[in-house]
């Protein structure tokens, strides 16, 4: 499909025009028609304040069990609201979530941004419908370097996500010709729900200094990280230009040490965890491992979010990992949600060793078979169960 660019205002435009009646009439909305002054960042107060007025925060990162990557959740063929309004249907009641961690991309800005905007509010009703608040996540570094718009080929037999794509794709992030198409992007997206208080908040960019993943690392074009350690603040900036009310994150996912001033900090890192309003962080590691990353991350004087967690061969569970972040206060956002075309209950190493002939011992990620029936039952007590215990302000920095 040909992809046409056009101005950034003319985008923002055109997105805003399409809105719904009923997202026209929210009083909340701010106007992404002109460029607003930046905000600052949020004070570790204001972060805080704005934790303190949540719930525990508990989620899954989701896509439709029906999508192999987010072009297929999202293009206007195969988008799927029944599926979605199902499933996190089952989420709330089966699991007691509030909240989904959710991929856009920046082609489907380019493609349609007016069916986009029309698309995500739709989204954004179903899931306030089941008590629950995305937050949306803008670029993503994992995976395929090279998407393309249009039908998705089927899943790989076997293999832990096969079909996912990065954002934006290597050969548009190398070239700063597009830098106006990403501002727009994130200006339209964002300005669009700015003021929406179904939304939880704004993920800039999934693990911006991954090197591809699966059977990707060593795809790279040379400059790509260059061009990241540009494109990062000033996705964060674009995003803070419609002053939202939401905060924004990046999540720290790799490395020794994230404590502040760490010298194995790397300038990505840093960034990262500078432009942050609320610090978000993977971890898919034993518990002795995410109680120490905790350690690292409570001198910033922010709230957590684990954004990314549970693997349960690599020693990541439920019965394990929950309990501690509930007793710490930390938020959790597990990776995946309902076993699907993405094909997360395969380990990572299936992508050498395909699971073609068994299936794995057991599940990698996931947490519900495609009928919504647990993939075990004590794992959706666990997380009603710490749902249900009051919470209480963040920990204090150690």
């Amino acid at each position: 499909m040909r992809v046409v660019k056009i101005s950034s205002a003319l985008v923002v435009g055109l997105a805003l025009s399409a809105w719904s009646p009923a997202l026209q009439a929210r009083p909340l909305q701010a106007s992404a028609a002109v460029a607003q002054a930046a905000a600052p960042r949020w004070t570790p107060q204001q972060a805080g304040d704005w934790y303190g007025r949540q719930p525990w925060i508990v989620g899954a990162n989701y896509a439709t069990s029906t999508a192999i990557n987010q072009l297929e959740m999202f293009q206007a063929d195969t988008f799927d609201p029944k599926t979605i309004d199902r499933e996190l249907g089952w989420a709330h009641e089966r699991f007691g979530m509030n909240t989904m961690r959710v991929y856009l991309h920046d082609l489907l800005w380019a493609q349609d941004a007016k069916g986009l905007i029309t698309r995500l509010d739709q989204f954004l009703a179903i899931a306030d419908r089941h008590g629950i608040r995305p937050i949306f996540v803008l670029f993503d570094s994992c995976w395929d370097p090279d998407p393309k718009l249009g039908p998705q080929h089927r899943p790989i037999p076997g293999v832990h996500n096969s079909g996912w794509v990065q954002s934006p794709g290597r050969r548009d992030l190398v070239d700063p010709a597009n830098d106006a198409r990403f501002k727009a992007y994130v200006q339209g997206v964002v300005g669009a729900f700015a003021k929406d208080r179904r939304v939880l908040a704004w993920d800039i960019w999934n693990e911006p200094d991954n090197p591809g993943g699966g059977s990707y690392n060593g795809a790279q074009l040379p400059g790509e990280k260059a061009r990241i350690e540009t494109l990062l603040p000033q996705a964060f900036a674009w995003a803070r230009s419609q002053q939202p009310i939401q905060p924004l994150t990046s999540g720290v996912w790799i490395g020794p040490d994230w404590s502040p001033g760490a010298a194995s900090l790397t300038p990505i890192q840093r960034l990262q965890l500078e432009n942050s309003d609320i610090i978000t962080f993977h971890n898919y590691e034993w518990p002795e491992a995410f109680e120490q990353r905790i350690a690292q991350l409570r001198p910033y004087g922010r709230p957590l979010i684990a954004t990314e967690w549970l693997a349960r061969g690599n020693g990541s569970n439920v019965d394990t990992i929950l309990p501690i972040a509930r007793r710490e206060n930390v938020g959790m956002v597990n990776w995946g949600l309902v076993d699907g075309a993405i094909q997360t209950r395969m380990p990572w190493d299936s992508w050498e060793r395909p699971y073609t002939l068994q299936e794995p011992t057991i599940w990698f990620h996931d947490l519900m078979h495609s009928d919504g029936r647990p993939y075990r039952e004590r794992e959706a007590e666990l997380f009603r169960q710490a749902a249900r215990t009051p919470g209480g302000a963040p920990a204090a920095p150690r």
